[in-house]
């Protein structure tokens, strides 16, 4: 039972949004997040990355790379309306639309509300819709599942498109790099190739009882995905489980009358997402990062969810003062909520047999 499964993803959607409406930020190099004397890049332009800056990238190294980089402000409301925007578009198709991020969904067009049997005219249609209404470009994968889809989506970025089909499936996964393996992250590449695995083919040669001995419960995804296999379904119920805001400060927080400060804006922000999409909380968090690097962490749980905001508030700073055990300054704070009280009953997937149309 084989699926027609789209993956969007936003070329640097933040960095893209930001040249979109600043022109005089365009074909520079500029990075989301982060500014010259720390933090930590949420993503860079195409100009950036041609110099090695990449997203989760600390602020020093990138402007060490490169020079002219531009640091601009995060506006997460506004990436919130144009992803709301684009996932509009997608339910035009389906509305088996798993959301992974802002700026990312996979689509199950299996059967689809316009009844177009080729997969990879929905894509092109979708990009054009988006070009059309946001002025930004996306690139899509096309396949017979999850894993390929979003392979197949990076595959020829920016503003490409590109299709794995069953017949190409085996060749194209073989002389796959393991480092380019959606679901093998760095680390466990790097472990991969000491072992002597470096492409797809020489991950299938290793037997099941042998990756689940090295990789334990991953091992059996792995023998999957050499193989082409994934069996997960597109998941419109996905549940967020969580909702948080830290930020990393210029200069260090010294005392704890600074660090409440500093706490409650992030404590606005995260109960100004709970009464925005209504959903609240049974365990708050609150997460210290001090100038060392050491990660100091407190959380609370109630047995009713958290409504509350004196009481929220009280817990915010109660976890402050319990964690702050140090005289070591703190450069970045955190808050955030989870054990979220959002369950709800969506439709049933389909079992549709697959043609071989793209």
């Amino acid at each position: 039972m084989l699926r027609k499964i789209i993956h969007i993803d936003m070329d640097a959607f933040f960095a893209a949004v930001e040249q979109r409406d600043f022109p005089e930020l365009r074909g520079k190099c500029i990075a989301v997040g982060g500014n010259e004397q720390r933090g930590v890049i949420a993503t860079a332009s195409y100009e950036a990355r041609k110099y090695g800056v990449g997203s989760a990238m600390s602020s020093v190294i990138a402007k060490r790379r490169c020079p002219q980089l531009i640091f601009v402000k995060p506006r997460f409301d506004v990436y919130k309306e144009v992803s709301t925007q684009i996932r509009e578009i997608f339910l035009e198709y389906t509305d088996l639309v798993e959301p992974l991020s802002l700026d990312e969904a996979f689509l199950d067009v299996t059967v689809n509300h316009k009844n177009i049997e080729i997969a990879t005219d929905i894509a092109n249609e979708i990009k054009q819709k988006i070009k059309e209404r946001t002025n930004l470009t996306a690139s899509a994968g096309v396949s017979f599942n999850k894993f390929l889809a979003k392979i197949a989506s990076d595959y020829n970025k920016p503003n490409g498109l590109y299709v794995i089909t069953p017949k190409m499936s085996e060749n194209f996964i073989e002389q796959l790099p393991i480092k380019k393996f959606h679901g093998i992250g760095k680390v466990t590449a790097e472990r991969m190739q000491m072992m002597g695995i470096h492409t797809g083919a020489e991950l299938k040669m290793i037997e099941l009882e042998k990756l689940r001995r090295e990789f334990g419960k991953s091992g059996q995804y792995y023998y999957n995905i050499a193989r082409g296999l994934d069996f997960r379904e597109v998941n419109p119920t996905r549940i967020r489980k969580s909702s948080g805001s830290e930020n990393t400060f210029i200069e260090d927080l010294e005392t704890i009358t600074e660090m409440e400060s500093a706490l409650n804006q992030l404590m606005e922000d995260v109960w100004n997402w709970s009464l925005k999409t209504n959903i609240y909380g049974r365990t708050i968090t609150v997460k210290i990062k001090y100038n060392d690097f050491t990660v100091s962490t407190k959380s609370k749980s109630a047995s009713f969810v958290i409504k509350d905001k004196k009481m929220y508030n009280e817990i915010c700073y109660d976890l402050l003062n319990d964690g702050y055990s140090t005289l070591k300054p703190v450069r970045l704070l955190g808050v955030s909520i989870s054990n979220l009280d959002n369950e709800q009953i969506f439709g049933k997937q389909l079992e549709i047999p697959f043609k071989d149309l793209y």
